[in-house]
């Protein structure tokens, strides 16, 4: 099965935000399996994302006077033109990333998941609430939701279509408009998408893209958006956050992570083995809540390293089409540098590869093996560093107790996983562990998969939640609305100020001692 062809990457060039897309600079989008150029994107400008703004203002307004229901009805269909059309969304996914079909398809049911959650439930989050007011009976409050107005949203190159149509998915339905900037890398796997949000009836300037650099485009887009959600590097989600704060508007990012394993005694050794390629090596390995570090009880850490490598050494490496690959290419020769210095700087200081720990460039000049290391120490450079590539290391410990511990020792939190002789005892583990989501007896696609649960990190693996209620809620602005239905706080009449005054706290106190106060 071949790449996706000229005609459908010059359909979806023209849904770009840019007017004059065909006099436009533009930059070559390549296949990564083969290096090969595919076709190119025209680079927006500051203007461009000014002008898209000014467009999607327009359209937002219009959009937010629709009800909650017809809005969820546009995303209803585009989740039905997304099943029709996944095979073709996941040719582009691959031709852009280098995965394998089987990451390529997680994109496609993240979307299918998050529209139907969404499309499901908003009316009920959005719905103004009724809620307990200063005294009963006389005063009532109710909890509004308003839209922001226009999100930006940017997104990275390694779930191109989860992390920028489902994080838009929440705000479109909220009633706010949103601006895309893609990674420049893997702008047409937005672009598959925003048309069949067009065809599914979304108007297309409430939906804008603008490819381009992040320092251009993001930046145009950051200091303009009414609230930003960010994916990537911790780095860059601080140097947002600066920029967001000093406009006072609202920010939500996921961010890197080190994400551990813990394997107890008592636990199915040749399923974690098993469960553990996917956890680690999905996508290269380049996933954000991927699996770097595994703590395994000493008494069983040889045997769980037995089982492990020789799973590993099994995966089928590919470039094709179809779901005959394991394992992907990586996305780019950054990618190939960093995870090769990784690896050579372990080695060199004295860890031991137990499963590949080399390039592939007889299958693609991306590829590089599934890697499984020990005797890893802190000061290897693959130790603490976010290695975002098909590397993890096998630490043995000896107990639980230090198994959490040193989890728990890193300036990240946002992904775990914990495999123990009982899902009680995994689930006891699991609430020691400082991360946002932890998977018991799996590696990340539970929690992740959970649309109804909030998923985001802790400490520099970033800042608020995306899914569940505060997936939506975020994009939205609360209004709370007070009424005195009886009187109001002045005096009744009859009453003196005096008296109003000294009977006002005995009152109160009064209020809050009735059931449910």
């Amino acid at each position: 099965m071949p790449a996706p062809s000229t005609a459908d990457f010059d359909r979806l060039r023209a849904l770009v935000a840019i007017d004059d897309v065909e006099a436009r600079q533009s930059r070559t989008i390549d296949e990564v399996f083969t290096g090969k150029p595919l076709t190119t994107i025209p680079v927006g400008t500051a203007e461009d994302v000014t002008a898209a703004f000014v467009k999607a203002r327009i359209a937002q307004a219009q959009w937010a006077r629709r009800s909650v229901k017809e809005r969820a009805a546009v995303i209803e269909r585009y989740r039905d033109l997304v099943v029709a059309n996944r095979g073709f969304l996941m040719d582009v996914a691959q031709a852009e990333t280098g995965k394998a079909r089987s990451a390529a398809q997680e994109e496609i049911v993240d979307i299918m998941l998050n529209a139907r959650y969404y499309a499901r439930h908003a009316a009920k989050l959005l719905a103004p609430k009724r809620v307990q007011g200063l005294l009963p009976g006389i005063v009532k409050t109710v909890v509004n939701h308003h839209p922001k107005g226009v999100v930006g949203v940017i997104s990275p190159w390694n779930y191109p279509m989860t992390l920028s149509i489902s994080d838009a998915i929440p705000a479109l339905i909220a009633g706010n408009a949103v601006v895309v900037k893609p990674d420049s890398q893997t702008p047409y796997c937005t672009l598959a998408n925003a048309e069949l949000l067009y065809q599914a009836g979304l108007p297309r300037e409430l939906f804008a893209v603008v490819p381009g650099p992040g320092s251009v485009v993001g930046t145009a887009i950051t200091a303009q958006c009414d609230y930003l959600m960010f994916t990537g590097s911790s780095a860059t989600g601080r140097t947002l956050a600066e920029q967001c704060g000093s406009r006072l508007i609202g920010f939500s990012a996921e961010l890197g992570g080190k994400n551990p394993m813990i394997v107890t005694k008592g636990a199915n050794l040749p399923e974690v083995a098993k469960a553990a390629t996917r956890a680690c090596f999905s996508n290269a390995g380049q996933l954000c809540i991927s699996i770097e570090r595994i703590y395994v009880e000493r008494d069983i850490a040889d045997e769980f390293a037995e089982k492990f490598a020789a799973q590993v050494r099994d995966m089928t490496l590919s470039a094709a089409y179809d779901f005959s690959a394991d394992m992907g290419s990586l996305i780019s020769e950054d990618q190939i540098k960093t995870i090769s210095r990784h690896v050579d700087d372990a080695k060199v200081k004295g860890a031991k590869v137990i499963a590949g720990g080399n390039a592939r460039p007889d299958i693609g000049p991306l590829f590089f093996e599934p890697t499984v290391l020990s005797g890893v120490t802190d000061e290897m450079e693959c130790s603490r560093n976010e290695t975002f590539g098909p590397v993890v290391s096998i630490y043995p410990v000896d107990s639980v107790e230090e198994a959490i511990e040193r989890a728990n020792d890193t300036e990240y939190g946002l992904n775990a996983s914990v495999w123990a002789a009982s899902k009680a005892q995994g689930e006891e583990i699991a609430a020691k562990i400082k991360s946002g989501t932890v998977n018991v007896d799996e590696g990340y696609a539970l929690a992740f998969g959970s649309t109804a649960a909030p998923m985001g990190g802790m400490k520099a693996s970033g800042v608020g939640r995306r899914h569940g209620a505060d997936g939506i809620l975020k994009y939205t602005e609360s209004q709370t609305v007070s009424t005195a239905r009886v009187l109001n706080l002045d005096p009744p009449l009859g009453i003196s100020m005096t008296l109003w005054q000294k009977a006002l706290t005995p009152m109160i106190r009064l209020v809050q001692a009735l059931p449910g106060r």
